[in-house]
């Protein structure tokens, strides 16, 4: 459907929705039923992951055909941007949430179970962080910022980098320059996660810090297992971007499947940043 620039490309009915609903039914009743032992439960989620990949490369492998056969135009772009900036606004509320609680745990609720006026309630709790709070007598150690956590900072950042040198190295239209720097920033999102990995195992085994260790490791595994998460879910579009660069999409007028995710990268090192200050660092 060619069109100009009051038109708008609509596709033709799809059976993505449905198919992307079947899977959530899946998910949602194999999660139920996994979480109360029955044994269907676990095929149900395999079925529905299974659908959900077949949704995820067949709509977005449709989505990336309809771009490159230039059926998006000024209109579309500019809804996409629209789409993407409110996507990642929604995301900055979702990890304000997870902030503010730490945020309300350490300067509210803290100090107020450890004064005087209440000591009636927790005779002896003194208060103070990192802390897993009053009633628990199990001990931990915080983890420190200048290890683990400092190096991941510093892939991260620099994975920021040089998704930005692709980016330019895509509008000069330099195929060689935009896939070893997307190459790059695909093998330093892996390298985050593995050593987001590692650091767990290191919490679990050595510092005694779990997700039950009240205050403090619920809020730590919350922040730092959904930015994994999120991370996680960057490096897989990376790697879609990636191999999608490699078959030669996107040009250097028209590339916003490569800026979506690329802003989306940025998001994801900001947050980083600012959960290193406040979880880490602070």
């Amino acid at each position: 459907m060619s069109h100009g620039t009051g038109h708008y490309y609509v596709p033709s009915p799809s059976k993505w929705p449905i198919v992307g609903s079947s899977a959530l039914l899946f998910l949602a009743f194999g999660a139920a039923l996994t979480m109360n032992k029955v044994e269907p439960g676990y095929w149900m989620l395999a079925i529905g992951f299974a659908i959900l990949t077949y949704l995820l490369f067949g709509w977005f492998g449709e989505v990336a055909r309809e771009s490159e056969s230039g059926k998006f135009g000024e209109q579309e772009d500019k809804s996409f941007r629209w789409g993407m900036s409110w996507f990642i606004f929604s995301e900055i509320m979702f990890f304000a949430a997870f902030f503010g609680a730490l945020y309300y745990m350490r300067q509210l609720s803290v100090p107020w179970l450890a004064d005087m006026e209440h000591q009636l309630i927790w005779p002896g709790y003194t208060g103070g962080w990192p802390t897993a709070g009053p009633g628990i007598t199990e001990t931990f150690t915080p983890m420190g910022a200048w290890g683990l956590p400092a190096i991941n900072t510093m892939l991260l950042l620099t994975s920021g980098v040089t998704i930005t040198y692709a980016h330019w190295a895509l509008k000069k239209n330099d195929r060689s320059g935009l896939k070893k720097w997307m190459l790059a920033t695909v093998a330093l999102g892996i390298a985050f996660l593995c050593c987001q990995i590692y650091e767990y195992g290191h919490a679990y085994a050595d510092l005694n810090l779990k997700l039950t260790t009240g205050a403090y490791g619920s809020t730590f595994f919350m922040l730092t297992g959904f930015h994994g998460f999120h991370v996680t879910v960057g490096t897989i579009m990376l790697i879609v971007i990636y191999f999608r660069c490699a078959a030669g999409h996107f040009k250097p007028e028209h590339h916003f499947g490569f800026e979506g995710v690329a802003w989306y990268w940025h998001f994801v090192d900001v947050v980083w940043l600012v959960l290193f200050i406040f979880v880490y660092l602070l």
